[in-house]
């Protein structure tokens, strides 16, 4: 099978690489808003090529995996779905738009096609999968981020927070998962995951916090209902080349694509 990935990034190119020891895979196309990186990205890959538009690889492929933004869910989610083609997003803060997703799930659903959605940077989303099957009284996501992490968003400048300055712990943000992901499209995509795992993006409870004494991206979750109480927690190092990223988001992809192409199936 050949695969698309459209965004060359951080996780996009950790998943192109493990693709070259994936013997099912044949060939990665490759798009980036800016050619010149998907290019770059191919060259160093023995499977990769580089593709100026999503039109000139969609008849040829299974699977497109997007690892761009938000954003690019919204411009390629439809058209790869109505191509009949599989779609992986790595953006799932794109789904807490009801609107988008109902609309993407029925695409997929008329055109016999899915929609994956990986894990990301947490754990414990198989056992709130499970869960959801009977009640959940509460979902809470405690996310804590060195001020790398949190660099440059707009919401927190708008409230005169310079994460740079802060030296103690500081909660930069409370509110729904709903709320979470329009503050933090690039930070926090977990927290819908968690949600579409659970009990969705307005019950689920969020808190977002800026710990200068750390190096790590922690995600704590707490989830209790009536199979009990979960409770885990997550240290995750970020990408090297992109401190918003934990490098686990870009391994679930991974393992995610392995689940689809292997006939072992492990995990709810």
């Amino acid at each position: 099978m050949n695969i698309g990935i459209i965004g060359c990034g951080a996780i996009g190119t950790i998943i192109a690489k493990a693709v070259e020891d994936i013997d099912e895979i044949e060939s990665v196309y490759l798009l980036n808003k800016v050619s010149e990186k998907a290019g770059i990205l191919a060259s160093s890959l023995k499977k990769g090529i580089k593709k100026q538009n999503v039109n000139d690889f969609i008849d040829d492929v299974s699977l497109v995996i997007e690892s761009a933004s938000i954003n690019a869910v919204k411009e390629y989610g439809e058209f790869i779905l109505l191509h009949g083609k599989d779609f992986m997003a790595m953006s799932v803060g794109a789904f807490a738009d009801k609107e988008l997703a109902e609309k993407l799930v029925d695409t997929a659903k008329r055109n016999r096609c899915r929609i994956y959605l990986p894990s990301g940077a947490i754990a414990g989303v198989d056992a709130v999968k499970s869960a959801s099957g009977s009640r959940i009284d509460e979902v809470i996501l405690i996310t804590r981020k060195p001020p790398a992490g949190l660099d440059n968003v707009k919401y927190l400048e708008d409230k005169g927070v310079d994460v740079e300055k802060l030296r103690e712990e500081t909660v930069v943000f409370e509110g729904s998962a709903s709320e979470a992901i329009k503050y933090f499209p690039k930070n926090i995509n977990v927290a819908v995951c968690l949600s579409i795992a659970g009990i969705g993006v307005d019950k689920t409870k969020v808190k977002i916090v800026c710990d200068p004494k750390i190096r790590q991206n922690i995600h704590k979750i707490v989830v209790k209902g009536d199979f009990g109480e979960i409770t885990t927690e997550t240290k995750n190092f970020p990408c090297p080349t992109n401190p918003r990223t934990s490098y686990l988001a870009a391994l679930s992809a991974v393992a995610t694509l392995k689940k689809i192409i292997f006939p072992l199936q492990v995990g709810t």
